[in-house]
């Protein structure tokens, strides 16, 4: 039945409410939820959005201040906001108005918001007039280090094109580093450094990963260290923070946890304080993932207890407490 779903329909299908919809109105059968909600989790399904251009700068504030913690981010926002604001009145009045360098250190584990934060920054940044496109350009390692010599330089090129009027999001930048003197990793540094420099009015560089890591990467680089001037450490979530945020993630896709279900859930995440692969579980991400799982329990525990037609709107809102991943290996750790 899916494949007679017309595209309009499936850029409609934007969250599990609405799949749920659609099989209590009989347009999908059982298997085709459970299918669609595997793809959306999976993110095998594209929906159209809205652009940057129907944004309003106050829906994306709004968001970022949301965002559970990061107070560091979002006083940082506030003084190159006002910053910004008086720049342009000093102009107005013919006074110098300094430039800004705003390439930036992010430093912390997975799932800390490093990546959702930079995003947030392009948009923002275009709005109050400090870049002209506001878009991300997210890359690794491998999309800027080649495997010949001019190779490396190319590749870099190529992804600082994509990036200019935007942000150039480096993931794990301590990896350019890695294999010495004589690695293409050290080709990208230079190239990107110089256009650092020759894009400087067009272009915010934006390097993440690991806190130590990070570290090590600034030390035998100390170059970069001065055309960086914002660093930010993205702490670990407390577990109450995390548990403010399964909240939100759940009531984003109009579910609930039942009070035996949030303290399970709680109980979990403590436990997962103590996993040794913790750093790399992600955090936030973490949270997803389980919600994701519970959500895909919950619809299977669902058709199976009883029919479609007696499946109530309450039924559908709940999370219960067998509907909680208990064994966390899956996302990435150990029992």
């Amino acid at each position: 039945m899916i494949d007679k779903i017309d595209n309009k329909m499936k850029n409609e299908l934007n969250d599990h409410a609405k799949i749920h919809d659609m099989l209590i109105s009989g347009l999908i059968t059982t298997a085709d939820a459970l299918i669609m909600m595997t793809d959306l989790d999976s993110h095998k399904i594209t929906f159209e959005k809205v652009s940057d251009e129907e944004e309003k700068l106050e829906d994306i504030m709004k968001e970022l201040d949301e965002l559970i913690g990061l107070s560091k981010v979002k006083n940082l926002v506030k003084e190159i906001q006002a910053f910004s604001e008086i720049q342009r009145k000093r102009a107005e009045e013919k006074l110098l108005a300094e430039p800004q360098v705003l390439h930036m250190i992010f430093k912390g584990n997975p799932g800390t918001g490093k990546t959702t934060v930079a995003r947030l920054l392009g948009k923002i940044f275009k709005h109050i007039g400090i870049l002209e496109k506001g878009h991300t350009v997210e890359v690794e390692r491998a999309d800027i280090v080649g495997e010949y010599i001019g190779h490396t330089a190319q590749k870099t090129r190529d992804q600082i094109k994509r990036a200019r009027g935007g942000i150039l999001f480096i993931d794990e930048a301590y990896s350019l580093a890695r294999g010495g003197e004589k690695d293409f990793g050290k080709e990208a540094i230079d190239t990107l450094v110089k256009a650092m420099e020759d894009y400087k009015d067009d272009l915010i560089v934006i390097l993440a990963g690991y806190k130590d890591e990070m570290d090590w990467f600034l030390q035998i680089n100390p170059g970069l260290r001065s055309r960086f001037p914002i660093q930010i450490e993205f702490n670990d979530y407390s577990v109450d923070e995390l548990m403010q945020i399964a909240k939100m993630m759940a009531e984003k896709r109009q579910y609930r946890f039942s009070p035996e279900a949030l303290l399970q859930f709680e109980d979990i995440l403590q436990s997962s304080m103590d996993n040794m692969f913790y750093n790399k579980l992600g955090n936030a991400r973490l949270v997803r993932n389980m919600i994701e799982k519970a959500i895909r329990r919950q619809a299977l525990r669902l058709v199976s207890q009883s029919k479609i037609s007696r499946i109530s709107r309450e039924d559908l809102l709940q999370i219960e407490p067998e509907d909680i991943p208990v064994d966390i290996s899956e996302f990435g750790g150990g029992h």
